[in-house]
């Protein structure tokens, strides 16, 4: 078994925790993400998904984790940000990091490329590299396993204006994926309880990713307190 597939093999049947905090968010700092994939460890997460080059570093310092790398970039005037040039693939294969995941949908990048003609020559440069497509529909998912990427996420799917309003986890795009393809399926997208994710792996996907549901007490406390003011309104004057 070579390396790569060693590294796909130990996260199958398990969970990888998304551990990441952006700029405007109060927990960003590669300090407090390299003790949330400690915490997420020794809980039993086999895998982590982090964001930047920092985070990485920090986070290969705290775990013995294959991680799944990414840089969040905004260009102005595009809507591709998840490691959307080739700036950002060679700055997160400088990290050593075991995966590299990247937007994968039709959608023109920054540099006014597609996917179809940036990743072939990203492919030949790295070879042993792996990459992960983030994908937002089952033709995405086809065309990346067409294109040679090693495995395929959901993890844009209800992100992209195409597929806007679509409901998550996205059990249906999950369940075409694995039924079709021969590369490695990896849910991502709003799981929010065990109970959906089991029934993702019900359906066969190799791997799940889980993000905000356990490392984004922000947004877990707004889930929280949203549920309380739907069922129980505030009085006038007691907001």
């Amino acid at each position: 078994m070579s390396i790569n597939n060693h590294v796909l093999q130990n996260v199958k049947g398990k969970l990888i925790v998304s551990c990441q905090a952006l700029p405007e968010e109060p927990l960003h700092s590669p300090y407090i993400m390299g003790r949330m994939a400690y915490a997420a460890y020794l809980g039993g997460a086999a895998g982590i998904r982090a964001n930047s080059v920092e985070d990485i570093e920090e986070i290969k310092k705290q775990v013995l984790l294959p991680i799944i790398g990414i840089i969040k970039k905004v260009y102005s005037g595009f809507d591709v940000f998840i490691t959307p040039t080739r700036n950002e693939v060679d700055a997160l294969v400088k990290t050593g990091v075991d995966i590299i995941a990247l937007d994968a949908t039709d959608r023109v990048r920054p540099d006014g490329t597609t996917i179809t003609q940036i990743f072939p020559e990203l492919r030949k440069e790295y070879p042993n590299q792996l990459f992960m497509a983030d994908c937002s529909t089952y033709e995405e998912g086809v065309q990346a396993e067409k294109l040679g990427f090693d495995c395929v996420g959901t993890t844009l799917s209800g992100y992209t204006d195409a597929t806007k309003g679509r409901q998550l986890p996205d059990y249906a795009m999950a369940e075409i994926l694995v039924r079709d393809l021969t590369i490695p399926v990896i849910a991502e997208g709003g799981i929010s309880t065990p109970e959906e994710l089991c029934r993702l792996f019900d359906l066969g996907i190799h791997t799940a990713v889980v993000g905000s549901a356990i490392t984004r007490p922000y947004e877990i406390t707004k889930r929280f307190v949203h549920s309380i003011r739907q069922s129980y309104p505030p009085l006038a004057g007691n907001q």
